[in-house]
C-alpha cells in the first residue's frame, strides 16, 4: 500500500485557490435556477457540444476499446505514479529543463512568482489552465506586482468580466455573445466603440488586443494535458492557436502540472489524442497539438521550468475507490450530459472543477467535510459514466463520498435504526406491514407533515403494495 503514496496524503490548504465555495451547492443552485438567461445559455451550448461529440464518436468503430485502453493506461499510472514522476523529472532535466516539486497551492504559487520575478518581467501570458485556476495563481501573481494575461478567448472573457470559469472546456459558457460584447466594450483597452456581437467581430477584437501582448511578453505560464515520462515531453491541446503562441514566442516557459497528468510512454498519446477531442469538442482531432521537450537552442523558449503539483492529489490517491477521479483528462464530457449541470451551471459548485467530475474531485482534494454538499449534486443517472472517455465510474464514487460526508445526528440515528431493523427479520416484517400506513399521507405522500414534507416536495412516495413479498411467498 505504501507504493500508492507520493507523500503524506494532506488535502489542499484552505484560503488559497478555488476549490471551495462560499456556500453549499443547494443554496448556490437555487440562485442559478432562478436565472432564465443562464439556463438558456447553458442549454444551447451543452446541447450543441453533445450533438457534435456524438456524431464524431459514432464514426469510430473501436470507441469502446479506446475507452478501455485509456482507462487501463490511467490505472497503470496510478499504480506506479511515484516511479513515473521520478522518470519524468530525469527526462525533463536531461533535456535542459528544471523540475520543481510543489506540495500544495501555496508552494506552487511561491515557486512560480519567484521564477517570474527572477526574469525581471512584470507581465506573463497564460495558456488556458485549470490547475493554475485551482491554485489561484493569477491572484498570487497580481499580489506580487505581476500582471497575468489570459490568452484563451473564453478565459479572456472571464478575466475581463471579473468573473469565474463555469466550465472545464468553455469557461465562459454561461455568457452569450451580447454579454461578451458588453464586457469587451467595458474592459478591453482600445476596443472599437462600434463593436458588434457577431462572433467574427468579437474574435477579431480579442486578436487585436492580444497580438502585441504575445510579441512583447518574455514569460509564459501554461498547464499540460499530458507529460510523457519516457521522453520528458509535455503536450498541450487547444483550438485557437493562442497556446502555440505562448509556448513558442516567450524566452521563459513555466508549466504547472498536476502530478496525475503523467503517462508512461510516447505511444500512450495515440490513445488519448483520439479520445480527448471527440469527447470534449466534438472534433476528430485538436486544431493545435503542441509538444515540447526541455530546451532547444535557438528554437522556442530558452528556459523551461516544470512545476509538479500535489495539492491534495496524494489524499485522492490514498483512497482505492476515489482515486479513479485522478484518471480525468479534463474533456468535460460529463458536464455536457449532466442534467444537474445543464440547469445550474458551474458557479454553483463553488470550485474551478464543476459538474460530475468536480463533485467527486473537489471534495477529495479539500477533504469531504469542506465540500460536503457536492457529492449530492447529482441524480446518479449514470450519464456521466457513459460519456466518460476513460470510464471513470463517477456514480459509484459519489455514493462512496456520500458515506464519507458528515451527516446530521437525526439522519445518522434514522439510518442506524433502519440498519438495525433490516438486520432483524421479525422487526423487518413488522416494518413492512407498518409501511401500509403511508396511505394516510395522501396520494404520493403529499400529506406528510414537516419535516418529512421536505422530502416529498420534490419526490413521489411510492404507493405500498397490497401484500409484501413475504406474504405472497407464504401464501404459496
Amino acid at each position: 500500500m505504501t507504493r500508492t503514496f507520493l507523500g503524506m496524503p494532506a488535502t489542499a490548504p484552505p484560503g488559497v485557490g478555488h476549490l471551495r465555495g462560499d456556500e453549499p451547492f443547494p443554496a448556490a443552485a437555487r440562485r442559478a435556477l432562478a436565472d432564465p438567461q443562464l439556463r438558456r445559455n447553458l442549454g444551447h451550448a451543452t446541447g450543441t457540444i453533445r450533438g457534435k461529440s456524438a456524431a464524431v464518436i459514432d464514426e469510430v468503430p473501436d470507441w469502446p476499446q479506446l475507452r478501455a485502453a485509456g482507462a487501463a493506461i490511467k490505472a497503470d499510472v496510478m499504480a506506479r505514479l511515484p516511479d513515473l514522476l521520478v522518470q519524468l523529472e530525469a527526462a525533463v532535466t536531461a533535456a535542459g529543463g528544471v523540475v520543481h516539486w510543489a506540495a500544495d497551492a501555496v508552494e506552487a504559487n511561491r515557486i512560480v512568482t519567484g521564477l517570474v520575478a527572477a526574469t525581471g518581467a512584470d507581465r506573463v501570458i497564460k495558456v488556458k489552465s485549470m490547475v493554475t485556476q485551482e491554485i489561484g495563481l493569477n491572484e498570487a501573481l497580481s499580489a506580487a506586482g505581476i500582471t497575468p494575461v489570459e490568452t484563451d478567448l473564453a478565459e479572456l472573457i472571464v478575466q475581463l468580466g471579473e468573473d469565474r470559469p463555469s466550465h472545464i472546456l468553455v469557461p465562459a459558457i454561461h455568457r452569450n455573445r451580447a454579454e461578451i460584447r458588453e464586457i469587451f466594450l467595458r474592459a478591453m483597452p482600445g476596443v472599437d466603440p462600434g463593436l458588434t456581437d457577431e462572433p467574427v467581430a468579437l474574435a477579431a477584437a480579442a486578436r487585436r488586443y492580444l497580438r502585441q501582448t504575445f510579441l512583447s511578453t518574455p514569460v509564459a505560464v501554461s498547464g499540460a494535458n499530458f507529460a510523457v515520462a519516457e521522453t520528458g515531453t509535455l503536450a498541450v491541446v487547444e483550438s485557437e492557436g493562442n497556446g502555440r503562441m505562448c509556448l513558442t514566442l516567450p524566452r521563459t516557459l513555466i508549466t504547472v502540472m498536476g502530478v496525475e497528468k503523467v503517462i508512461p510512454t510516447w505511444r500512450d498519446l495515440e490513445v488519448f489524442l483520439q479520445l480527448l477531442p471527440r469527447a470534449s469538442t466534438g472534433e476528430r482531432m485538436n486544431p493545435y497539438t503542441s509538444m515540447w521537450t526541455g530546451v532547444t537552442p535557438g528554437d522556442g523558449p530558452q528556459e523551461f521550468h516544470l512545476v509538479l503539483l500535489d495539492n491534495g492529489r496524494s489524499a485522492v490517491l490514498a483512497d482505492p475507490v476515489g482515486r479513479q477521479a485522478l484518471h480525468c483528462i479534463r474533456c468535460s464530457a460529463c458536464l455536457n450530459v449532466c442534467p444537474v449541470y445543464e440547469r445550474t451551471g458551474g458557479h454553483a459548485y463553488g470550485s474551478v472543477y464543476p459538474g460530475p467530475i468536480g463533485a467527486v474531485l473537489s471534495p477529495q482534494l479539500t477533504g469531504v467535510a469542506d465540500n460536503a454538499s457536492l457529492p449530492y449534486a447529482s441524480t446518479l443517472c449514470g450519464a456521466c459514466y457513459d460519456a466518460c472517455p476513460v470510464m471513470i465510474d463517477i456514480p459509484s464514487i459519489l455514493v462512496h463520498l456520500r458515506a464519507e460526508a458528515p451527516h446530521p445526528r437525526a439522519e445518522s440515528a434514522a439510518m442506524a435504526a433502519a440498519a438495525y431493523t433490516m438486520d432483524h427479520p421479525t422487526l423487518y416484517a413488522a416494518a413492512q406491514r407498518a409501511a401500509r400506513l403511508s396511505r394516510l399521507a395522501g396520494r404520493r405522500g403529499r400529506g406528510l407533515p414537516p419535516p418529512l414534507s421536505g422530502w416529498t416536495a420534490s419526490r413521489d412516495l411510492p404507493d405500498p403494495p397490497a401484500e409484501t413479498f413475504r406474504e405472497w411467498w407464504a401464501a404459496r
